[in-house]
């Protein structure tokens, strides 16, 4: 039988398929492909995937893929411990990072969309402040969306700040009053550099200056503000003008310390977007009246303060406050949960065991508060 004779095959022919089969497809792509495929990588392999190809070494140059400024990404911070406390040299360590980490930001001209920190900006030696300032003058963020800021602490502490800070109460004072007026500062140039911001979780200190600031972000559709400083009061009036000052505000959360000095203080909220309240981390927050008509959940718990006043004076307090449940059914007709709990469709009309359950757990009126240790 005789033999197939096998086809020959032109050795340009050959060169060519074997090209075209070598030939990496990924390249192919439109360059905005291709930086969507690599922005899903970690910062550590965007860095190695550099090393690739002289290709892949310019798309990672490109500001488009570092949306992230995230300094609480080092080791220990998993953890959630705040204010950790180590040795001089590891902190030298971590500050070395913390500079590096701004320099390679910059250096490959990074377009923010989100931006994570954690530093005491009343700390003069190190300067935390002229950093992140340093940043948003050196990179793209006009698009930055998220910003979640301490400014109350660092996330690490050397031995020695602890051994040589002094802890008179005047000493504390100038320390508040430094951190108030560099966190004012950054505000200040977040309002000029990031006016898009749509996400804020920041701790506040209620200031004038610090409440004009933040009405400008115009943009804002989440907002959480935290304590500063225990003893620093709220005024109704303030908290007013923030909620009616932000005509695109979704979602707000609430961290406010009423001081004893204030009890039988109530407060006016007044917004017409906003959905979502959340008012449970607050202590000794009550609402007289609320205008919330777009409301569809509320969150609102007694905290234990460990008080114990005599029974008139509880009552004189008790009487200036109205009914949460009240409030409620004239201020927020949208109204479907409270308390993470689905309210019945009639509500409004009448009250039943569940929601005065509920009201028990949120509410400082005279029928709903069983116990003045709160």
């Amino acid at each position: 039988m005789p033999q197939r004779k096998r086809a020959l095959v032109p050795i340009s022919t050959r060169r060519r398929l074997k090209t075209d089969e070598d030939y990496f497809p990924f390249n192919s792509l439109p360059v905005e492909c291709q930086l969507h495929v690599l922005s899903f990588l970690s910062e550590v392999d965007k860095c190695n995937s550099a090393l690739v190809c002289v290709s892949w070494s310019c798309l990672v140059r490109s500001g488009k893929l570092w949306r992230v400024a995230d300094y609480s990404r080092r080791g220990v911070f998993h953890l959630g411990q705040e204010g950790l406390l180590v040795s001089n040299r590891e902190f030298e360590r971590w500050k070395a990072w913390v500079h590096h980490y701004t320099h390679h930001l910059i250096s490959r001209g990074a377009s923010l969309l989100t931006l994570k920190a954690s530093f005491d900006l009343g700390d003069e030696c190190n300067k935390w402040v002229e950093l992140l300032s340093h940043l948003l003058e050196n990179v793209h963020c006009r698009d930055l969306s998220h910003l979640d800021l301490n400014w109350t602490f660092t996330l690490l502490e050397p031995l020695d700040l602890r051994v040589h800070t002094s802890s008179s109460s005047h000493q504390d004072n100038i320390t508040k009053m430094d951190q108030v007026n560099n966190f004012q500062i950054l505000l200040a140039k977040l309002v000029h550099s990031c006016p898009r911001i749509t996400k804020m979780r920041l701790h506040f200190d209620w200031s004038e200056t610090s409440v004009s600031l933040i009405t400008q972000f115009q943009h804002l559709r989440v907002l959480e503000l935290k304590y500063f400083w225990v003893f620093k009061g709220v005024s109704p009036n303030t908290l007013q003008t923030v909620t009616k000052s932000l005509p695109n505000l979704k979602s707000l959360t609430l961290h406010v310390l009423v001081p004893l000095r204030n009890l039988g203080i109530s407060y006016t909220l007044e917004s017409l977007s906003l959905e979502f309240l959340d008012v449970s981390p607050s202590r000794g927050l009550v609402f007289s009246c609320l205008n919330l008509p777009a409301l569809r959940e509320l969150r609102a718990k007694k905290i234990v303060r460990g008080i114990t006043l005599d029974r008139r004076t509880r009552l004189r307090i008790q009487s200036r406050w109205p009914c949460l449940y009240q409030v409620l059914r004239e201020g927020t007709p949208k109204l479907q949960a409270l308390n993470n709990e689905r309210l019945l469709p009639n509500w409004k009309e009448q009250s039943y065991r569940e929601l005065t359950s509920i009201l028990q757990q949120s509410c400082y009126c005279l029928q709903h508060l069983d116990s003045w240790l709160w």
